[in-house]
């Protein structure tokens, strides 16, 4: 079973994180994007890389717009190091 952060852990991380946020005992992060295209081609990305991790986040698509949440089920829905990880890989995603 995964430990969940302190806050004080999370908010260490999140110095990192540009645009993330730790609210509900979850990361949470808004992306927009020009077009639907791009915001799909974006959530695709994310499902092989959150695959590979075995851990799946949260999300949510309205037109150019992608709402993550990220939470660990096996942490009683905290904050853990899964999601810390999968957060950086995400930011990776988008600045490519």
């Amino acid at each position: 079973m995964a430990e969940p952060l302190s806050d004080d852990q999370i908010a260490d991380e999140l110095s990192e994180l540009s645009g993330w946020n730790h609210e509900n005992n979850k990361l949470t992060k808004e992306f927009g994007f020009d077009n639907f295209r791009d915001a799909m081609a974006f959530i695709n990305r994310i499902a092989f890389e959150a695959e590979e991790q075995v851990h799946h986040p949260e999300i949510f698509n309205v037109y150019n717009t992608v709402n993550i949440s990220l939470s660990t089920h096996d942490a009683g829905g905290k904050v853990t190091e899964k999601d810390i990880k999968l957060a950086k890989t995400i930011e990776s995603l988008f600045n490519k």
